[in-house]
């Protein structure tokens, strides 16, 4: 795995300098790249886990469909006590198991894992948070039908779409600055372009350029996710 990492950097790095031939647009490029690659990995993954979660959250609440408290509280507590960890810390106390998973513990990849580790569980909390907007006489309404808990989930998933994918953006957004922290230590990306070679080598240039390109990439997300959130609340 670690090679196959190393070949890919390389193979990435090869293509950025035929593109780039400007050493600060290299560098600048090759930390936009890796920022989208660990946002984008990051984000994926939490939405495969951490939808799974939410929907489970909000079913086994008391007054839901299925109610099961001691599991909701059980998952509940786990959720929280990921959420309270500084991601800093979080990061660092992850480092022996990127070492065991890919081989590394710096670079884009390692710090994915840590990203997603992150996000699931504020992710997870957004969903239910969604997932509870969805009006109780309609789930009472499809119940009467005689509708099974799938069809329910389906129903519920269908009617809070414009709030799940505002979830989707509001996590995106903070997952560019957890990236920016992780670059700090090794993470790649924009954050370790303006903490390595911006702060600590004095290069107040590079450091204003990796803000900029920080800030005008938050900037597409959120108006591209406002964008599609009306498209959906229109269309619902």
């Amino acid at each position: 795995m670690k090679e196959f990492l190393r070949a890919g950097d390389r193979i990435f790095e090869d293509i950025l300098h035929s593109l780039f031939g400007n050493d600060i647009m290299f560098l600048l490029m090759k930390g936009l790249c890796e920022t989208i690659y660990m946002v984008g990995f990051s984000i994926v993954f939490a939405v495969i886990f951490g939808l799974p979660l939410g929907i489970l959250l909000t079913l086994t609440r008391p007054d839901s469909i299925k109610p099961m408290p001691l599991l909701n509280k059980t998952l509940g507590w786990v959720v929280n006590m990921i959420r309270s960890f500084p991601f800093m810390v979080l990061i660092i106390a992850l480092l022996p198991i990127f070492r065991h998973l890919i081989g590394i513990s710096t670079g884009s990849s390692a710090a994915i894992i840590a990203l997603s580790i992150a996000a699931i569980p504020f992710i997870a909390r957004l969903f239910e948070g969604a997932l509870l907007e969805v009006s109780k006489d309609l789930i009472e309404a499809t119940q009467s039908m005689g509708a099974n808990t799938w069809i329910i989930i389906t129903m519920m998933l269908s009617e809070s779409r414009p709030a799940l994918v505002n979830a989707i953006v509001i996590t995106s957004v903070s997952l560019i600055g957890y990236s920016a922290m992780a670059g700090i230590v090794g993470g790649g990306g924009l954050g370790d372009l303006a903490y390595r070679l911006g702060f600590n080598s004095f290069r107040e240039d590079i450091l204003l350029y990796a803000v900029l390109i920080t800030m005008v990439l938050v900037q597409v997300i959120q108006s591209s996710g406002d964008g599609i959130v009306k498209i959906l609340r229109k269309y619902r």
